[in-house]
């Protein structure tokens, strides 16, 4: 039975125990009162207070018509009445359980007498008549099971407070149900079972909750209301977001998730991360999700990133449903595909330009669109102009995931030798009006660093707000809301090691990812600081292997390098952008990365203490490879398997190789389809191209007949027109005059 476990705390006589309509409330409140307490008065005050800040912020960050109460809703046998009395104990709120304290007051009769007299169709709404004369404050609030069935009175509920789902296991719902001696609920009908009227009834349940509390398998009463009470706790020490280079004083207001999504980069030249910790979830919690679909899974990980001040969950599950949909062409999204017993490919391809920047490229646009209604409404109209950098899959991305955005221009630079010549396609035939295309007489370094230029010039960008109504924003992984997606896939990819069989929920795995920027594989660590067991986290280089020296030594060294263009070239970086929030997290100091940052912007270098790339050392590894071992590793990949691998994918295997524990799966995360880098992947398989033609290339790859099969857009994509041919010279003032003459259009 699932009984009310207390620390200090007696347990309660089995008459007490929930789902036994025996006992009023008032007489368990009595019980309380009578027993010795949780915590001492002064802590329940103390936590009071600090519950008072969370609703205040609920009601200055866009809830202004939200009451006071928690409102605790789910499924019969969730243990809505149990969670209540021990929260609201620990809040010192009076608690109210509707069944008892509102229906049964309110009809004079027992619910199961009332029940009987207007039988089950008509239930719902004597239920939801009765809630919708209802209000009260200061109070945890328990509904019954059928409540939320009601719209217009579950519309009222919702006003009144704030409304926790306690997501509950169907196993353990059927299994109280049974104890309870439970054999048909409010509209089951003959020939309906327990479980299917369970599995209807949560589409009500995830219409109308503002917060969701994932509960682990056998969950107490007790852990639940932990699990609840922390939550409410975390919540109201949710103060937003920092620049890594800044200290913020305690209490100082901080931008929320939308002011950071429009904004890019912060005005000190920093990176936006939460002030707060990174969200944990227990491995209970993470089984929870193992068969869940990928869009289920991204939107129960974003939620807990995402207050629901900043983006509600109704608003964030139909951004997620319209990410994810029609636009990608496998129906996992992202599917980890096994090679043998080591190594798990992780297939993040399937979007509609071909890479891994389409997970999260579509979704980003939604952030920007909702900030930008937002701020709108209260600012008047402001057009947003994104700037791009591209080392080669984030333009594209972009240009597809902003298409036809109205109220958002993109520009996007790529080093004009630097990509390959199927991403060049992808990127020069954009058609969107609001886009623009321009290769640079540079690499990539300046293109990024470019862009961090014209974003603290203050003097510019008050003449194009001035002159244009336009503000400036980032889509690379340098803006958190483009870099928070990537979470989700990494998470995704060990738990579907878990759905496949290959490891139990809490054993170890590997991850190596090919790494440029640092976004994708700083993804990951936070995926680890959430509480998926990952061991090593291995960074992947080519010759342009700064990341591996800095991991190896704590030096971060530009001051002696040149960036070699190689066959992967979206890794083609010096500057990796995203180290800056590793750096932060691991120091917990925006002055000391304030300082490193200077010294790299000075002197090209830096290095961390000791003790710093120690902590490091225990989570990521990393070395580099040649492109020779590269092309080896294609070759050879795809002759004991099949497979085919882009040449960035391989740089990963190859270094994962090296890595590789006999007794841990490693998960290799293939960021790009190999028909984007046609030439080089047919080279390194022996079948010389003669052109490098994307039409040509193409015919050479469907007679590998390899997995997996060719990208069915891709194709199309590159054979449209060539739209976009400007070219400029490596200069920022030349930048600037480029994006006037855009905007001017």
């Amino acid at each position: 039975m699932f009984s009310i476990k207390m620390t200090f705390l007696p347990r309660l006589p089995r008459c007490f125990l929930p789902g036994r309509r025996v006992f009023s409330s008032r007489l368990v409140t009595g019980v309380f009162e009578r027993c010795p307490c949780l915590y001492a008065t002064s802590t329940r005050k103390k936590h009071s207070r600090r519950f008072l800040s969370y609703q205040e912020g609920f009601l200055t960050r866009g809830f202004r018509s939200k009451g006071n109460n928690v409102i605790l809703m789910g499924s019969p046998g969730a243990g809505k009445t149990a969670v209540g009395r021990i929260l609201g104990h620990r809040l010192g709120r009076k608690v109210v359980d509707i069944d008892d304290d509102v229906l049964e007051t309110v009809w004079g009769m027992s619910v199961a007498d009332k029940l009987s007299q207007v039988g089950s169709d008509g239930f719902v709404d004597a239920e939801g008549q009765a809630l919708l004369q209802y209000s009260t404050n200061d109070a945890v609030i328990s509904l019954s099971g059928s409540n939320p069935m009601h719209k217009k009175a579950m519309e009222h509920v919702k006003s009144l407070g704030t409304v926790v789902y306690l997501d509950v296991e169907d196993g353990d719902i059927l299994n109280r149900l049974a104890e309870m001696k439970v054999n048909r609920i409010v509209g089951q009908n003959e020939g309906i079972s327990m479980s299917e009227i369970l599995q209807y009834r949560k589409q009500f349940y995830e219409s109308s909750y503002d917060v969701r509390i994932t509960c682990a398998r056998g969950d107490s009463a007790e852990e639940i209301a932990d699990k609840v009470f922390q939550h409410l706790m975390d919540s109201a020490a949710d103060a937003g977001y920092v620049s890594t280079r800044t200290e913020y004083p305690d209490g100082e207001e901080s931008p929320g998730f939308l002011d950071v999504v429009l904004e890019g980069l912060a005005p000190d030249g920093g990176l936006y991360v939460p002030k707060e910790k990174i969200p944990h979830l227990s491995l209970g919690q993470w089984e929870r999700l193992v068969n869940c679909s990928y869009k289920e899974r991204a939107l129960r990980i974003l939620e807990t990133w995402l207050s629901p001040t900043d983006l509600h969950p109704s608003i964030l599950q139909s951004m997620v449903t319209k990410a994810y949909s029609h636009n990608f062409q496998h129906e996992a999204i992202a599917p980890l595909v096994k090679l043998n017993d080591q190594y798990y490919v992780h297939e993040l391809f399937h979007g509609p330009t071909a890479s891994f920047k389409d997970l999260a490229l579509q979704l980003t646009p939604h952030f920007f669109s909702e900030g930008i209604s937002r701020r709108s409404t209260s600012d008047g109209p402001v057009k947003f102009l994104i700037l791009v950098a591209t080392s080669g899959d984030t333009g594209s991305a972009v240009l597809e995931g902003f298409k036809g955005n109205a109220k958002t221009s993109v520009m996007v630079l790529y080093p004009k030798e630097g990509v390959s010549e199927i991403q060049k396609a992808q990127m020069v035939s954009a058609d969107d009006p609001n886009t623009r295309v321009i290769g640079v007489n540079g690499d990539f370094d300046f293109c990024q660093t470019a862009i961090k230029t014209i974003f603290n010039d203050l003097s510019f960008n008050k003449k194009l707000m001035d002159t244009f109504s336009v503000q400036l924003s980032a889509a690379n992984s340098l803006n958190w809301g483009r870099l928070l997606p990537q979470v989700v896939y990494h998470a995704s990819a060990y738990l579907d090691l878990v759905k496949s069989g290959a490891i139990s929920m809490g054993e170890m795995a590997d991850l190596c990812v090919p790494t440029g920027n640092f976004g994708n594989i700083l993804a990951a660590y936070y995926v680890k600081e959430m509480g998926i067991p990952f061991n090593n986290l291995v960074c992947a280089s080519n010759e342009n292997n700064v990341l591996t020296e800095f991991f190896h030594t704590g030096s971060y060294n530009m001051a002696t390098r040149h960036l070699q263009q190689t066959i992967s070239p979206s890794i083609d970086i010096l500057k990796s952008s995203n180290l800056e929030r590793l750096i932060y997290h691991a120091s917990g100091s925006g002055t000391v990365v304030a300082n490193l940052m200077r010294l790299l912007e000075e002197n090209k270098v830096f290095k961390i203490s000791d003790d710093l790339r120690n902590e490091l050392s225990t989570i990521f590894k990393a070395a580099f490879t040649s492109e020779e071992r590269c092309l080896d590793t294609i070759r050879s990949t795809f002759k004991h398997t099949g497979y085919v691998m882009d040449t960035h994918t391989a740089v990963a295997m190859d270094i994962a190789s090296r890595f590789a524990h006999p007794n841990r799966p490693m998960i290799i995360s293939a960021t790009a389809h190999y028909s984007k880098f046609a030439y080089d992947v047919l080279t390194g398989l022996r079948h010389y191209p003669s052109s490098h033609h994307p039409a040509e290339l193409f015919t050479s790859l469907r007679k590998l007949d390899a997995r997996p099969p060719l990208h069915a857009s891709l194709e199309f994509v590159v054979s449209r027109p060539k739209l976009q041919n400007a070219v400029c010279e490596a200069d920022i003032s030349t930048l600037m005059e480029e994006i006037e003459i855009f905007l001017k259009r």
